[in-house]
């Protein structure tokens, strides 16, 4: 007997967005049940965090976004300032628990959607086409369910083999200043008057939410995360030498280390042709920003769209393959130390119109504007670097 349509574990963005879908975007009593599994309070939760996307006009979480932003701006080492008005798109921000709260407010009433406390252990497809879900709930007590599909968002405890893989690592601050020094109205996306890491690039980013609040992070792409200690040092030296904040208080912070990578991520997950990986699990994390949430949303629709046609669920690559390739040589570029980071990302938003950028930082572009975006960064170092990357083995690597 099946307990669900669908069982859905991990309830990050993904998790939360796909449940989202499946449970909202049908007709009455025409969406197929769903278990989302989650794991008790303890250390196999995620940790509070903030994404951030842009879309154009309304969105579907909206009433979950802390801020938006119509204009971004990346600095220059040398102080130098390229200001972007992005309409019709905004730059969103959403902090996890309001998104949870979100989620959890849309599907209290419907019926067909249960949430289960409980850390999964082994996923086993069955001779009857359904998959077996095994996992343990917080007293250790058994907890098994059987579902025609699943979608597993877990963490891996190894990435697939890759060539290149650098850390997008980064502790933010949300703080509060006497003085009114932020603007609401743009968002440093990123601000290369940091000091610059021997190896790979910094940046300092800033999400003003009013004159005297905003999240202020500094980010590292490189070979391994800092201590606390360190990046509150940076922090430290950012806010009160670049910002010129000036005394502050610091209201909550949050960390985190996002792998960027040129592996190619399997949809198929252990345990059968009916378990597939979702969200970061299933590359939905941009190689070369380290973007998730919008391919996420991307990847939920695909699967509810699917449902409901009546045909296979099977959640389509986030990304294509023109975009993970560029992705692969630019990694590379900045690993080998061929370009320089701060001024091939200050070039971008120098040189490219606002909205041919965004779509190629989406993944978006066409043929012709991948070339358009190409003539402005270092042409020789990037030739160069696409020569050889086939040549280059791909390599196991941990997730630390």
């Amino acid at each position: 007997m099946l307990d669900a349509d669908i069982v859905v574990v991990g309830a990050g963005a993904a998790g939360l967005s796909l449940v989202h879908r499946l449970a909202g975007d049908a007709r009455p009593g025409a969406a197929p049940s769903v278990v989302l599994v989650d794991p008790p309070p303890g250390p196999l939760r995620p940790p509070r965090r903030t994404w951030c996307f842009w879309e154009a006009g309304a969105g579907r979480f909206d009433r979950a976004a802390t801020a938006s932003w119509e204009s971004l701006r990346v600095h220059g080492r040398n102080g130098t300032a390229v200001r972007r008005h992005i309409a019709p798109a905004r730059y969103k921000m959403i902090r996890s628990d309001d998104f949870e709260a979100l989620v959890e407010r849309d599907l209290k009433d419907r019926p067909g959607v249960r949430r289960v406390e409980a850390t999964v252990g082994a996923v086993t497809g069955l001779p009857d086409d359904t998959v077996r879900v095994a996992a343990t709930d917080a007293a250790g007590a058994p907890v098994d369910l059987r579902a025609r599909w699943v979608y597993d968002s877990r963490p891996p405890g190894r990435l697939p083999a890759a060539r290149t893989r650098l850390l997008q690592h980064f502790r933010g601050w949300f703080v509060r200043t006497d003085r009114p020094v932020f603007d609401p109205e743009v968002a440093d996306l990123m601000d290369f008057r940091t000091a610059q890491p021997r190896r790979g690039l910094s940046f300092g980013y800033v999400l003003p939410t009013g004159r005297h609040t905003a999240l202020v992070e500094y980010t590292e792409f490189g070979p391994a995360p800092l201590s606390t200690e360190a990046y509150d040092g940076a922090l430290e030296d950012y806010t009160r030498r670049v910002l010129r904040t000036g005394p502050l208080e610091i209201l909550s912070t949050e960390q985190g280390v996002i792998p960027m990578t040129d592996a190619v991520f399997e949809q198929r997950a252990e345990g059968g042709d009916r378990v597939f990986r979702i969200g970061v699990a299933g590359g939905a994390t941009r190689g070369s920003t380290g973007y998730t949430f919008a391919a996420v949303q991307r990847q939920s629709e695909a699967v509810a769209r699917a449902l409901r046609a009546g045909r296979r669920p099977v959640p389509p690559p986030p990304h294509s393959a023109r975009a993970r390739w560029m992705d692969a040589v630019l990694l590379r570029a900045l690993d080998t130390g061929r370009v320089d980071g701060p001024d091939l990302f200050f070039r971008l938003f120098d040189r490219v119109p606002a909205g041919r950028l965004l779509r190629f930082l989406d993944g978006r572009s066409r043929p012709y504007e991948d070339l358009a975006v190409g003539v402005r960064v270092p042409v020789l170092p990037m030739l160069r670097t696409a020569a050889e990357l086939p040549w280059v083995p791909r390599r196991h690597l941990s997730v630390r």
